[in-house]
């Protein structure tokens, strides 16, 4: 293909994708499948590889993120983003909106619209492309999250139409509740404390060094607001519904997101019908904001120093419900983490009956004063589970009696133990816990580890209760006649299943060591673990201090891996995986050249060009070895901003040579 033809081909895949793109995660109407798209997009990818000088910055390939920043710079907001006035009673609705028809106002109009749970940002436009994105912050700047955004989906990258030459649009980024859910199953998976609600999940995701991590979140964006220095459009309604033939992701008016009203009434109408509502939505949201619509009557309004008199929230208030404890369940997790739950006498709060609601772990007990038959206060607002937020002590039963924290497994009655410095307790005994027994075998055979086909939870459990399951090793034994026996495993199951048992030997060593379920050790964390080690056997031999220098690596992973890799019973079972033929070794990679052969390098902080992975994996592609710690076998240590000062005062006191990133390039011939 010569670059002519290729041009073409990348501009046709890119309006292809960035339309299918549009129908998947905008207008929610999907005309392709997931399998057809991701091979347009490695196509697209190759193409892009081959010919970068037709490369856009706005590609869709540039959505899985991979960016790592450094710090997010201070952006001047060239139209201040000033919050909203807040209301809190629909007698206060009453008085502004009384307020504005006293000042004569024709034909008075007002759009209602739902105040959504996430973070406020500004997008700047120019010429149809993205240019930047940046927070509220204090509403005359704000933070640049650019690379961040862009890893949105919902977020077009590049318009359609008849779009401005250039214009700033702002919304709201969220995270869906679905979203949420997912991030806090694969957390308790991953031995992790669960994340507290979506708002500050998304504010937290959107502040990630690591675009590549945001792009993995699920965050949403609904965009509700057009500013430009020379305005083509008369009223709210007008420029938001423009907008969305540019291509953004705006709040539905078939699905009552967004209404104009013309009274009172109207409004109030609005708001109770939200009130009942609202957790019915997909995602989380606190009030309504109503504006008026047309831009003349705005001017005429005016503003505060703080914010616009033309416009205000109404905040809904947290919905709370009294109801008695009954007593207390203990659940055991996969890596034996103990989760309290408190069964209630049913209770109707938003919009649901409440029987159960979390209590986190034994502090937050104790900070409750908790008795059993206690008259405790449910809430569920900004939360996915409900939880008990106070008790009423006044209702206390003479003589109850306060609930203490268990002391053994109630699984398997092994004694609890709990980490220095964590909240949680845990069984110890991951061999014979049943509940343990069976999330192990659970995570190891997931979409994201194994990816084993045909073994759900509720098959699992029948083939640990039958003792033909008890480690992962025991997967790589199963036979046919064997299955066949269990109930509801017809044969045509049976062999769809062994193949996929088989074709599991294939799955990279990054992705085993994620499904050996070691705790407290995520997706994430084994990438950066197999990138840096290479092998299982390397891996094993590291101390703490080693594992110490791996990216992602804390005192409670290192803690956690030592530990893991000292038992005995952990060490039977992966001899036998090694045995079978799952790889525990990264495949060797192409080399570029040998220049750095015989060479150690030790590569610490942020750099412009590469993240740091990049350099490592530049190290091995050019014969050097990568070590975590400085020493006197280092030969090299490529220092980019921030790196620990002990790091570069230990490589000058042993004479180690020091490269800057440009150093670096020059060393290997990548000078750009």
């Amino acid at each position: 293909m010569n670059p002519e033809e290729a041009q073409h081909k990348i501009k046709h895949l890119t309006e292809q994708l960035n339309a299918h793109n549009h129908r998947y995660y905008v207008l929610a109407s999907p005309s392709i499948s997931d399998f057809d798209f991701d091979q347009m997009l490695r196509e697209l990818e190759e193409l892009e590889s081959l010919f970068p000088e037709f490369s856009s910055p706005n590609s869709p390939t540039k959505r899985v993120g991979g960016d790592i920043t450094k710090k997010f710079e201070t952006v001047i907001h060239e139209y201040p983003m000033l919050s909203l006035s807040n209301t809190y009673s629909r007698e206060e609705i009453v008085e502004w909106v009384g307020r504005l028809e006293k000042l004569g106002l024709e034909n008075l109009s007002l759009v209602c619209e739902l105040k959504y749970d996430g973070v406020a940002v500004g997008l700047r436009y120019e010429k149809g492309a993205l240019v930047r994105a940046v927070t509220r912050g204090d509403g005359e700047k704000g933070e640049d999250i650019t690379s961040n955004v862009r890893t949105i989906r919902s977020v077009p990258l590049q318009l359609t139409n008849d779009f401005p030459e250039k214009f700033e649009i702002r919304g709201e980024i969220f995270m869906p509740i679905a979203a949420f859910k997912e991030l806090n199953e694969q957390r308790a998976s991953d031995g992790e404390e669960p994340f507290a609600n979506p708002r500050n999940t998304a504010a937290g995701t959107l502040k990630l060094q690591d675009s590549s991590l945001v792009a993995k979140r699920g965050l949403d964006t609904f965009l509700y607001g057009v500013y430009q220095d020379k305005g083509a459009f008369h009223d709210h309604m007008e420029a938001i519904r423009a907008a969305g033939r540019w291509g953004f992701k705006i709040p539905p008016e078939s699905l009552g997101y967004i209404n104009v009203v013309h009274d009172i009434d109207g409004v109030m109408d609005f708001i109770n019908y939200w009130d009942q509502h609202r957790y019915d939505l997909p995602f989380e949201i606190d009030g309504i904001v109503i504006k008026v619509n047309a831009y003349d009557d705005q001017k005429r309004i005016g503003f505060t120093s703080k914010s616009p008199r033309w416009a205000t929230a109404f905040k809904f208030k947290t919905q709370q419900a009294e109801s008695t404890l009954l007593s207390i369940d203990y659940q055991v997790g996969r890596t034996g983490s103990i989760t309290p739950v408190a069964n209630l006498s049913p209770v109707s709060l938003g919009g649901t009956t409440v029987r159960r609601a979390s209590l986190h772990n034994e502090d937050q007990m104790l900070k409750l004063d908790l008795h059993i038959s206690d008259t405790v206060l449910v809430e569920k607002g900004g939360e996915i589970i409900p939880k008990i937020v106070g008790v009423n002590r006044v209702k206390r039963s003479h003589g109850a009696q306060p609930i203490v924290f268990i002391a053994n497994c109630p699984e398997c009655g092994a004694e609890l133990l709990r980490e220095e410095g964590l909240s949680n307790h845990f069984c110890p005994n991951a061999s014979a816990c049943p509940p343990q027994v069976a999330g192990r075998l659970i995570h190891f055979v997931s979409r994201k580890a194994m990816n084993i086909e045909g073994l759900g939870d509720e098959t699992i459990n029948v083939l640990v209760k039958e003792n033909m399951l008890k480690f992962p090793c025991d997967l790589y034994t199963l036979n046919r006649s064997e299955l066949l026996r269990v109930d509801r495993m017809a044969e045509k199951s049976v062999n769809k299943l062994l193949a996929a048992i088989d074709e599991s030997k294939n799955i990279p060593f990054e992705r085993v060591l994620f499904a050996l379920g070691i705790r407290h050790v995520g997706e994430t964390v084994a990438k950066r673990i197999a990138q840096h080690t290479g092998s299982l056997a390397k891996l094993m031999q590291l101390t703490k201090e080693e594992l110490l220098e791996i990216e992602e690596i804390g005192d409670k992973i290192a803690d956690s891996i030592l530990h893991f890799f000292s038992d005995d019973e952990n060490k039977m079972w992966i001899e036998k995986l090694i045995h079978v033929g799952l790889q525990f070794e990264s495949k060797e990679k192409d080399k570029d050249s040998d220049v750095l052969s015989g060479f150690t390098l030790v590569v610490s902080g942020v750099f412009d060009a590469y993240s740091r992975d990049e350099i490592k994996e530049l190290i091995e592609r050019n014969g050097g070895k990568n070590s975590g710690s400085v020493s006197s076998k280092t030969d090299f240590l490529v220092a980019g901003e921030g790196m620990g000062p002990a790091k570069l005062k230990k490589a000058k006191d042993l004479g180690v040579k020091i490269l800057n990133e440009l150093e670096f390039q020059k060393l290997i011939g990548h000078e750009k």
